[in-house]
């Protein structure tokens, strides 16, 4: 199959931000209960490399879907309730790796392997930054406050693992794809 367009929706995009959604709020319900001490409700989260990981395998859209919808279904089965800005947070994490979606050749690739990791970094810094903004006018925090209680413990636990398990979920993928022929 080939790739298109790099903001393409279709049948393809919406089965694939379904299982990624669905597997983004199962495995973050998993590890909700693991609270960072002196945070404001942020948890150690591996499943945060899951809309990352979805958005450089099937473009920003998948990413943007897969981190939202996600974090939607994951903070109300916990009990936190329905923040938009953590979910639209959580959404472009996962979409600002899928700019690099259609310059992915191989998925076992160094190079490859690296844009994607640059672009973990950036998905979580924006995601986390404009997640965390929101909480001066909704918990009526500081700004100093909310960068030290909310972005930068998410920021720093969202980018370790996306930055460790985001190679793993290429190679894996790439194992999967060379399987099947692909």
């Amino acid at each position: 199959m080939e790739k298109k367009s790099l903001w393409a929706f279709g049948t393809r995009e919406v089965v694939y931000s379904a299982i990624g959604a669905a597997l983004y709020a199962v495995l973050s319900v998993a590890t909700n209960f693991l609270q960072i001490p002196a945070a404001a409700n942020v948890s150690i989260r591996p499943a945060v490399a899951i809309p990352m990981f979805f958005g450089v395998a099937f473009g920003p859209w998948v990413g943007l879907l897969t981190g939202l919808v996600g974090n939607v279904i994951s903070d109300l089965i916990s009990g936190y309730g329905f923040w938009p800005w953590w979910d639209l947070g959580n959404g472009l994490m996962g979409s600002i790796p899928g700019l690099i979606y259609l310059s992915i050749k191989n998925f076992r690739s160094g190079g490859d392997i690296l844009k994607a990791e640059i672009m973990v970094v950036v998905g979580a810094a924006v995601g986390m930054f404009v997640a965390s903004l929101s909480e001066i006018w909704v918990s009526g925090i500081d700004f100093a406050t909310s960068m030290a209680t909310n972005f930068t413990p998410a920021f720093v636990s969202n980018i370790v693992n996306g930055l460790i398990l985001v190679p793993i979920l290429m190679v894996a993928y790439a194992a999967i794809q060379g399987r099947s022929g692909r």
